[in-house]
């Protein structure tokens, strides 16, 4: 099996004609979950990473246990207003509308190598929001990695245009 096979895809879902890719089906089976975590951090062994950064909200099983399997730290990157402390922002665009996603001011360390971590690329704003985060910090974004690529909305495309690695364990056509 591969990852793909242990993601479920629920019609209509939120919306008439979109096709919602769930990976809480592939967290839920402790070998899929393994396969992907493994598969995840495979582009970067050997590579020193002190830091993943995941996105909120997936982005953080997911981080956490790539972090874990990397012997590196963890850096929740969340919506705005749900860190304590004093955070810095980024707004980033969504289908309708803008939202902002903040970080620890203290979180990423100049230097640092970071690793962004997410469940799914869609048309990369929140992770291209999660970037220019790393980067204020002083933090140098080694790649991103995620379970899902939908190509068709062009997040790839967006991300590796301002030169950063993308890599994803599977991609389902459409949106």
């Amino acid at each position: 099996m591969s990852v793909k096979d242990y993601i479920r895809t629920i019609p209509d879902f939120p919306a008439p004609g979109i096709m919602f890719r769930d990976v809480t089906t592939l967290f839920g089976d402790p070998r899929g979950f393994r396969m992907a975590v493994d598969q995840l951090l495979l582009p970067w062994a050997g590579v020193r990473i002190n830091k993943v950064a995941g996105l909120e909200a997936r982005g953080f099983i997911l981080g956490g246990a790539v972090a874990h399997q990397l012997s590196a730290g963890f850096v929740p990157m969340r919506k705005k207003g749900k860190l304590p402390g004093r955070t810095i922002e980024q707004a980033y665009k969504l289908e309708y509308g803008t939202a902002v996603l903040e970080v620890h001011d203290d979180a990423i360390r100049p230097g640092e190598k970071v690793l962004l971590v997410d469940d799914l690329l869609a048309t990369g704003g929140t992770a291209e929001a999660g970037l220019s985060l790393i980067g204020q910090l002083g933090g140098d974004a080694v790649g991103c990695a995620f379970v899902v690529d939908l190509p068709d909305l062009g997040g790839r495309q967006l991300l590796e245009t301002t030169g950063h690695r993308v890599h994803a364990l599977c991609s389902f056509a459409g949106h």
